[in-house]
């Protein structure tokens, strides 16, 4: 299937030493953070598929969904406003800030519906516009559909080769989880041009084990091909007080991680996922092994409620 070419591929991978010393292991980032400014972050990889296909059957508007402060509606509508679409995001809840995502949105022209039931707000807002003569064209939140997952088997495509020209082989990958076409990608190329070799790893943002486990193996129903889904492994435990929720100590722990590193994470996805990593790394993975983290993005994320904790944190030291 083809696609748009957007995002700055293929993004780097770069050993962390300092932390790699520490925790007597070998701890790798892919920083998809890096594919791109306005796009940074997963979702231009899917987007470059969806939009692809919207633009195939000839669709004038995008219409998708996400929270207030959405990576993936962001993203859509700046791809939207590249390829001159008109773009709708129904926004599950209110504003509060005009700031990051949100700014940024509308910055770039999308129309902003803010509501408490994302479903009907989605099929009222379809209909309306197909009324008046538009081809609206929906897409899941988070760009979670089969067609989108493609982007992160591209993505499963680079690892190889870094692998190939580096020499190096990675036991486990390991990224945040929120809508899993992300993990559903990643996945399929490890089935198919790894044998299943690798140990992929979703640290889960907002939903159950079970819940994502499902959705990850729907996703992938829709492949033509049968793919084992007996090893999905997801981790719920480091949703904390809830999506988008966050506590003191979180923000300390993504704050330490950037002076040591030079790497900050968001406290929405890529904070608490990487968290969770480091627990396998403790815990779980093989000390002797590489391990791959992926950055996902989300630095926009940053709410104005967020930075001000993280300035008491800093004044605090």
């Amino acid at each position: 299937m083809n696609k748009l070419k957007i995002g700055n591929f293929p993004t780097p991978v770069y050993k962390i030493d300092s932390l790699s010393d520490y925790y007597g292991t070998n701890i790798y980032i892919k920083r998809d953070d890096f594919s791109g400014l306005e796009v940074s972050g997963n979702k231009i990889r899917k987007l470059e598929y969806l939009v692809y296909d919207a633009i195939d059957k000839e669709c004038d508007v995008l219409i998708t969904s996400g929270g207030v402060q959405s990576n993936h509606a962001r993203a859509t509508a700046v791809v939207a406003a590249m390829y001159e679409l008109d773009c709708y995001l129904v926004l599950e809840g209110e504003e509060k800030e005009f700031e990051g995502n949100l700014f940024l949105d509308k910055a770039f022209g999308a129309k902003i519906i803010f509501t408490n039931n994302v479903k009907d707000s989605i099929e009222e807002t379809y209909s309306k516009l197909y009324d008046i003569g538009k081809k609206p064209y929906i897409i899941p939140m988070g760009g979670s559909n089969y067609i989108g997952s493609k982007g992160y088997f591209d993505q499963y495509k680079e690892i190889l080769t870094y692998e190939n020209e580096n020499n190096i082989k990675f036991d486990t990958i390991t990224f945040a989880i929120g809508s899993a076409g992300t993990y559903a990608g990643i996945y399929n190329g490890n089935e198919k041009l790894s044998a299943g070799k690798k140990q992929i790893h979703g640290i889960s943002v907002n939903n159950s084990e079970e819940f994502f486990i499902k959705k990850v193996s729907e996703i992938l129903k829709d492949s033509k091909d049968e793919i084992d889904t007996s090893k999905i492994y997801i981790n719920d435990k480091f949703i904390g007080p809830g999506y988008a929720k966050y506590r003191k100590e979180d923000i300390e722990l993504y704050l330490d991680i950037a002076r040591k590193t030079g790497i900050l994470f968001d406290p929405c996805y890529t904070g608490k996922a990487f968290a969770g990593f480091i627990s396998n790394i403790e815990n779980k993975y093989d000390k002797k092994g590489n391990h791959l983290f992926i950055h996902t993005g989300g630095m926009f994320g940053w709410t104005k409620e967020m930075r001000e904790m993280a300035k008491e944190i800093v004044r605090e030291k």
